[in-house]
């Protein structure tokens, strides 16, 4: 059965999962210990020889129908819902027997990948495991800590943004032997997700980047946000290491009823820290145990998760060396704080928006010195619930309160935002539709100019890109 190492077998899942194993024809089945699978996946267009698939069922599309296209790329399994083996339209048992795979029904398939993930990393008790959460910046210092720790030890991360409570399974699945160290972000949107991601992950050190608003329309207020997020720590049991922002106005109530050691974190608490010198579009430039390192992400907010990341490989012993060449071979990641440079210079941070993290562009944008316009384009930010009036309002306000040469907006949600700027009299565009806006823009901006593009991902408006510094630009 293919030449890829084994994760675990069938038998092994089936123990896991306190579930059968059946193949075609519902014949329930007892294998080897050699049979098993290489890889999981739950897109049937990713499914490989061996792999296992695990038929999710979500908002738009069920997986269980599209067993049939797994199997015959390859997939030597599928686990599945109980009530999909007895529906007579998809008819399972039959593409079991066509493809000669295996079935293992469970009650949830979600929850059995996460318990499937959970078991098999337990195979690797060797594997310091590193969580990290936070309403913001989690990706940007998961992916500077990765870099510093890289330096020193074997490491395993999450890829791009799996980190939900399907991403974070399949990312673990990723685990070999030979890490040593596991640096996972995590991140919820709804009650209960952080605690289920506990559970799979179980950190030796959890990291909070810092509480704020962003998905604050699922749960309602920074208090429950705080609750959620604390739940990182739930699986603790007095061995493990909590790090927490020691400025976040939630530290208290997030180092409450821990069981396992407090960190504090912060500027204050770094004793290598020394001057943090900006350098505008360029990054800036941190003295770290008496030597100037550039860091080259823009913005307060960026170097406050180079800052976590440095904080986390300390209490990890990693060495100054190692943080200072991590901070410096740093790169900017999709969507945050890229800075793309052609007919004009285009700062895109389109991957989330919030109220935190737009007011920080902002308040980045106009502290950049530059002899041309500065052009805001600001799109709507969402899942903030019953709080988007007011934060679209708060936005106005805000974009109100600084100079500007035309603030362009989109999105539904920004109409709010278009009265305040027209009672302040501020230059403003707003539409819904982008194709409406880049014709706009396309008219509008000229060479020299500096554009801020700031939006939720849903927003899309990464789409304009080329319109704003043609197909030649560079990136910085």
């Amino acid at each position: 059965m293919g030449f890829l190492p084994r994760l675990m077998s069938f038998n092994e899942l089936s123990a896991a999962l306190g579930a059968d194993l059946f193949a075609g024809e519902g014949k329930q089945v007892s294998l080897s210990n050699t049979d098993g699978f290489s890889s999981v996946c739950i897109d049937s267009r990713t499914a490989g020889e061996d792999c296992l698939f695990v038929a999710l069922k979500g908002e738009f599309q069920d997986g269980h129908r599209f067993i049939e296209e797994a199997f015959a790329a390859g997939a030597g399994g599928a686990i599945i819902a109980k009530t999909a083996l007895n529906d007579a339209v998809l008819d399972l048992e039959k593409i079991a027997n066509k493809f000669n795979k295996i079935l293992i029904p469970v009650e949830d398939t979600l929850k059995a990948l996460q318990k499937a993930a959970a078991t098999y990393l337990r195979k690797f008790p060797n594997l310091l495991r590193i969580g990290i959460t936070g309403s913001a910046g989690k990706t940007t210092t998961k992916e500077i800590a990765a870099k510093i720790i890289s330096f020193e030890k074997s490491i395993i991360m999450n890829k791009g943004n799996l980190n939900s409570e399907t991403g974070l399974p399949l990312s673990v699945f990723e685990v070999r032997s030979h890490h040593s160290i596991g640096i996972f972000e995590a991140a919820m949107n709804r009650p209960g997700e952080m605690t289920a991601l506990a559970e799979i992950l179980n950190p030796h050190v959890a990291l909070i980047t810092n509480i704020g608003s962003a998905h604050i329309g699922y749960l309602g207020s920074r208090e429950r946000i705080a609750e959620e997020k604390k739940q990182i720590f739930s699986f603790f049991s007095g061995n493990n290491t909590a790090m927490i922002p020691i400025e976040d106005d939630f530290k208290d109530f997030l180092a409450k009823d821990v069981k396992g050691k407090i960190v504090f974190y912060g500027p204050s608490t770094l004793s290598p820290l020394g001057e943090i010198r900006d350098l505008g579009l360029k990054g800036s430039e941190i003295t770290w145990d008496n030597k100037p390192v550039v860091f080259g992400l823009p913005g307060k907010f960026n170097v406050q998760n180079a800052l976590s990341a440095a904080a986390l490989a300390m209490e990890l012993s990693m060495s100054s060396s190692s943080i200072c060449k991590g901070i410096e071979s740093v790169k900017p990641l999709f969507g945050r704080g890229e800075i793309f440079k052609g007919r004009t210079t285009l700062i895109r941070d389109c991957y989330n928006s919030s109220p935190e993290s737009a007011y920080q562009a902002i308040d980045f944008f106009e502290d950049v010195s530059w002899p041309g316009r500065k052009i805001y384009i600001m799109g709507s930010m969402l899942e903030l619930g019953d709080l988007t009036p007011k934060a679209h309002s708060d936005l106005g306000l805000k974009l109100a309160s600084v100079g500007k040469d035309k603030v362009f907006l989109y999105g539904k949600e920004t109409e709010i935002t278009a009265d305040i700027l027209a009672k302040a009299s501020v230059p403003f565009f707003h539409t819904l539709e982008r194709e409406e806006l880049s014709i706009a823009l396309d008219e509008f901006v000229k060479d020299g100019d500096l554009v801020l593009l700031k939006a939720s991902r849903g927003c899309a408006l990464e789409s304009l890109t080329e319109v704003l510094v043609g197909r030649n630009a560079s990136v910085l």
